[in-house]
């Protein structure tokens, strides 16, 4: 076999290559290449952002160790079966033969195949079958998404039983973070300054040099708040704005009550979706859209709900359907408009023409979020950009701010004290039919929802003022170009807002004085301001106290209790100043 096998393999498969990358590997994907030979190492991590083509970088290893005769046998461990097939048609493409199918029960495979593609799961179930096959020959196993190893106690000791006499291995994931306490096979740790653990990369390329080096889209986030009303088991109806500050048991409610298929919230949110989907596609004329549903039930009825937006039927895909994977490789060949899915596209799945979502699941763990957004950031030629719909739920909010930030896992830490951790995000993985963690203990009957045009986040900005659907100050979002630059999308996104906050003020000096009266004027600046500073402590951590201190630093003027309407109204304009400019 040719040290170069996998030359002609796209940066990017298994879609082609983004701007100016192909026929060579990309620039990271050279790097953490030369860095493993010069290291020759048994063991080597590699932190790559979801969508930078960390499976033509494996292979490309795993070509070069088969040239040099360092390996005999390559196994591949994935999170997922459709994952397998994914990994066997990629290498296929550089004549290494993986069997897909492989299954304990056979303990061999045909001489025709180089090595195996086998899930987490099915190693634990067979260790010791797996580490017969590991001894028998030189073999290389390429961890796909490595974090998983640690979702079960079982399924780490599996892995490190099964393994551990490789000859190399090479771990791969975009997210290495977990909130646990599980330690991860085969990847290293070493201790802070805190005392705490802290997982090691090899090879570390995260989501914003990939974003300058054009190897990842920009993201837009569109978020939408709205009116909820449901009625608790007890009889009670209750109504809260999505997008204020809201209990905890209040925002898990009205959560809930926006994601039901029986409100108006959804509805009108993948219309919104859709229209976005259409301007997109002036650009890139297969853009397709994905709905993550969070269970069955609910995402056949999405897939009604875009039937009648659309005239056009979706693509469904169920975690227990066994020709998901099929519907998977259908679609991201079709021109087809929107797959809806239950949680098993957010990881690994490639469909590089995926360019608007709708995160409609109440799943909110940074793991579970990154590897979501993950599935729209892949870039296949310069100027394309990704839009992801989503409720304004602070976690969420502050998830989207964050696109940036590159975590590792660390052992030992104290648990979070709101209780959202990757162990709902691992409890959803194996029980993909029951709804959601959050809301479950809170059942309710949805009365009446209705969306509203929120805010868009961008590169830790935020933009827009908030609108009616439909309205015109929402379409100034919706029919931003689908090809930008990132400089390009900052730049308009600031001369949206501009050219709102001008027409508004032009249209408040030509409407009559309102006519209430001073404390209610008062009353209603303080609840904007309190709402605003609630917004910006779910994005940058600090507590309301020191928010509203640093407005009156940077404004002047008495506490908010002795302030004038007009001293309130320019603490409006600095924070919302402050949340257009990048942190």
């Amino acid at each position: 076999m040719s040290t170069f096998a996998a030359s002609h393999l796209s940066p990017s498969y298994p879609d082609r290559a983004a701007w100016g990358t192909a026929p060579k590997l990309r620039a990271w994907q050279q790097e953490a290449f030369d860095l493993y030979f010069r290291r020759e190492p048994r063991d080597f991590l590699t932190v790559a952002t979801p969508g930078a083509g960390k499976t033509t970088y494996a292979l490309r290893i795993a070509s070069e160790l088969l040239a040099n005769g360092v390996i005999r046998s390559i196994t591949i461990v994935t999170p997922t079966e459709h994952l397998k097939r994914q990994w066997a048609d990629a290498a296929a493409r550089v004549g290494i033969g993986i069997d897909p199918e492989f299954k304990n029960s056979q303990g061999t495979t045909s001489r025709d195949y180089t090595g195996v593609a086998v899930t987490y799961a099915q190693v634990a179930m067979h260790p010791a079958l797996h580490r017969a096959r590991t001894e028998a020959r030189k073999t290389l196993v390429i961890f796909d998404e490595i974090h998983h190893a640690g979702d079960a106690k079982s399924w780490g000791d599996g892995v490190s039983e099964a393994f551990e006499p490789a000859t190399r291995r090479l771990q791969l994931t975009g997210t290495p973070f977990r909130s646990d306490d599980n330690p991860i096979p085969f990847v290293a740790y070493e201790e802070d300054a805190e005392g705490l653990k802290r997982s090691v990369a090899d090879y570390s390329y995260g989501y914003g040099p990939a974003l300058d080096d054009g190897v990842v889209r920009p993201v837009i986030f569109l978020a939408y708040s709205g009116e909820m009303k449901w009625r608790t088991r007890a009889g009670d109806e209750i109504a809260a704005t999505l997008g204020t500050p809201l209990t905890k048991d209040q925002l898990s409610q009205a959560w809930r009550a926006a994601l039901d298929p029986k409100g108006d919230w959804i509805r009108q949110v993948m219309q919104a979706a859709d229209r976005r989907l259409t301007e997109v596609r002036r650009g890139v004329p297969d853009a397709g859209g994905l709905v993550i549903a969070t269970d069955h039930e609910t995402a056949r009825a999405y897939a009604r709900h875009l039937r009648n937006i659309t005239g056009e039927g979706a693509t469904v895909v169920l975690s227990d359907d066994p020709g998901a994977s099929k519907k998977i490789k259908q679609f991201a060949a079709s021109p087809d408009r929107w797959l809806v899915a239950v949680r098993m596209v957010s990881e690994g799945v490639d469909i590089p023409r995926l360019c608007v979502g709708v995160y409609a699941t109440s799943t909110s763990t940074p793991l579970f979020f990154a590897q979501a957004v993950g599935r729209f950031v892949r870039a296949r030629k310069r100027g394309e950009t990704a839009s992801v719909f989503l409720p304004s739920v602070p976690t969420l909010m502050g998830l989207a701010n964050e696109m940036e930030v590159e975590r590792d896992h660390v052992l030992n830490k104290r648990p979070p004290e709101d209780g959202l951790d990757d162990s709902l995000l691992e409890q959803a993985n194996r029980q993909k039919d029951n709804p959601d963690v959050l809301g479950d203990e809170l059942p309710f009957e949805t009365m009446e929802t209705s969306a509203t045009f929120d805010r868009v986040l961008f590169d830790g900005g935020e933009f827009g003022t908030g609108a009616a659907v439909g309205s015109a100050e929402e379409e100034d979002f919706l029919g931003l170009p689908g090809l930008l630059e990132p400089d390009q999308v900052a730049t308009l996104l600031r001369k949206r807002q501009s050219d709102q906050q001008a027409a508004r003020r032009k249209q408040a000096e030509e409407q009559p004085a309102e006519t209430l009266a001073p404390h209610e004027q008062i009353a209603e600046l303080r609840r904007e301001l309190n709402g605003l500073v609630g917004a910006w402590n779910h994005r940058t951590g600090q507590p309301h106290g020191v928010i509203h201190s640093e407005l009156r630093r940077s404004c002047g003027g008495p506490p908010i209790a002795q302030a004038t309407a007009e001293q309130i109204q320019e603490r409006i304009a600095t924070i919302r100043r402050w949340a257009t400019q990048r942190r």
